[in-house]
């Protein structure tokens, strides 16, 4: 049984689509929560840090 999952693991991991998703929904849902709480987040632009105040924070989906 464990081998069994650990080759399913080896494989989401080989194939990256799974962790990507996951990624991007985590990135997507922080993003949401700093904008609701009206929080601002840091992000590199332009090889500087530039804090974006939450009204500025754009949601892809």
């Amino acid at each position: 049984m464990r081998e069994a999952r650990e080759k399913n693991i080896d494989q989401i991991f080989a194939e990256g689509t799974l962790i990507d998703r996951a990624l991007k929904q985590a990135v997507h849902e922080a993003l949401l929560q700093h904008k609701r709480a009206g929080n601002p987040i840091a992000v590199w632009r332009n090889g500087k840090t530039v804090w974006l105040k939450p009204e500025d924070i754009v949601q892809d989906k």
